[in-house]
């Protein structure tokens, strides 16, 4: 129900004047694509505490591990809109400016006693925190770094706090963390690590570094991968050559910022304006004229309906299951070894863009899920049976949302069972088998060469 407020008639029976707000805050989902408020969603701007659905199980089951895998927060466009001014975006942590958050000074404070943790690589030379007056390319905002010390802080309540997963004696061996080599995806996973586990002690930190996007480490060479995603891509560029509102809102930004067409779309203008709209910055003008909401609308909803014609294609899905074979399978093998009582590598976190998130979730079959938002966070939670000690189950969450029951190994067990969550075998045949299936193969290394019929 969204309840729309009226101006209330004074005493004199004349109506006071109603103030207009630019951004409304949108508390209902309306019920087509609204590209404003999706774009809101994407945004992902810190305002309200945030109600999760993570670590809710029956009182007789315990908490054994959780894997997370994350975006990066909030950051400055990868691309710009030639002949624009970029927009002007302060990537100085203040904490007296909003959005902020009450650690926000003290997580300052501990990234610049960072030395002494162990960092793989090139991640030691990347900066623990954003702090340029005029962001760089690509830079983490102060945004970006609040809505990942939000995302430790929730998971802190309840995985440390109500469900003890690590006690005040955890070590290194406790913990698994890798991130790419992108300032953006290691300044977010220190900021969710600070509130997670404030003032750690930074000799337990291990940050290892992840130079595929796909996290396929020693398992990339798959040549049906590249297939796919070759294929899709030429998907892509038939719905956009299609749109005709897409094409004149196209040449007319480009008349406005005076290049030809085929330069600005090549400029990815999406990315830019995103920005400009997550920040509440006007869109750039020229002598020409201004870029406005109205060029906003139609690039950010042909963007979603190229997200809806993705999933019915299936190109992509194909290409999912085989770019995030081998990161599921780390996964996997991860939970087995604690179901077996392992007690190492039991809080693990990835730190990743959403070129990883959303073949993963494409992979296990939930389709509903919105494309990753800033800071968006996928949760893998193991829990063990406290009545049948040798039974483990997994949930899965997605920005606090519980997804389990959307995957495509565990749709049908829903319908048969009382239990609110997923027996791990039923992940564990889904990577090591039934990934396969659709490729008519067995195996990943078959799968990769395997041509199409």
């Amino acid at each position: 129900v969204h309840l729309i407020p009226v101006n209330p008639i004074r005493e004199d029976g004349l109506s006071p004047k109603s103030r207009k707000r630019i951004m409304p805050d949108l508390l209902t989902e309306p019920p087509v694509i609204d590209p404003v408020y999706e774009a809101h969603v994407y945004c992902n701007i810190p305002t309200i505490a945030e109600r999760s659905m993570e670590g809710h199980a029956p009182h007789y089951f315990k908490l054994v591990s959780v894997q997370v895998l994350i975006r990066h927060g909030d950051r400055y466009p990868l691309y710009a809109i030639p002949k624009t001014k970029r927009p002007d975006i302060d990537c100085m942590l203040l904490p007296s400016r909003k959005p902020s958050h009450p650690q926000l000074e003290a997580f300052i404070k501990h990234m610049s006693k960072g030395s002494a943790a162990q960092m793989d690589g090139s991640l030691s030379s990347l900066p623990r925190y954003p702090s340029h007056s005029l962001c760089e390319m690509g830079e983490l905002t102060q945004t970006g770094v609040v809505q990942h010390l939000r995302n430790g802080q929730l998971l802190r309540e309840i995985y440390i706090n109500k469900h003890k997963l690590l006690l005040s004696d955890w070590t290194a061996k406790h913990l698994y963390l890798e991130t790419t080599g992108k300032s953006r995806t290691l300044q977010s996973a220190l900021a969710l690590l600070y509130t997670f586990l404030p003032d750690f002690d930074w000799k337990k930190i291990n940050m290892r570094h992840q130079w595929s996007t796909i996290f396929c480490s020693g398992s990339c060479d798959c040549p049906m991968r590249n297939h796919y995603l070759e294929e899709e891509q030429r998907r892509q560029y038939s719905l956009r050559v299609k749109n005709n509102d897409l094409e004149k809102i196209y040449v007319d930004m480009a008349k406005i910022v005076g290049i030809p067409t085929r330069q600005l779309r090549a400029s990815n203008p999406i990315d830019s304006l995103l920005c400009y709209f997550c920040h509440n910055v006007s869109f750039p003008c020229t002598k020409t004229g201004c870029i406005g909401m109205e060029h906003f609308k139609v690039i950010k909803r042909h963007q979603l309906e190229d997200e809806r014609e993705r999933q019915e294609k299936k190109l992509y899905f194909l290409y999912a299951l085989l770019a995030t074979h081998p990161l599921l399978n780390q996964t996997v093998n991860r939970l087995q070894r604690i179901a077996e009582g392992k007690k190492e590598e039991v809080f693990v976190l990835y730190s990743a863009h959403d070129v990883t998130l959303s073949p993963v979730l494409s992979a296990l079959g939930i389709t509903e899920a919105r494309f990753p938002r800033f800071a968006a966070r996928l949760v893998f939670e193991l829990w063990q049976d406290g009545k049948r000690p040798k039974e483990h189950f997994i949930r899965i969450l997605y920005n606090g949302a519980d997804v389990t029951f959307q995957t495509s190994f565990c749709k049908d067990y829903y319908k048969h069972s009382s239990k609110p969550m997923c027996p791990l075998e039923k992940f564990v045949n889904f990577v090591k088998r039934d990934m396969f299936l659709v490729f008519n193969s067995t195996s990943y290394y078959d799968a990769c060469r395997r041509r199409p019929l």
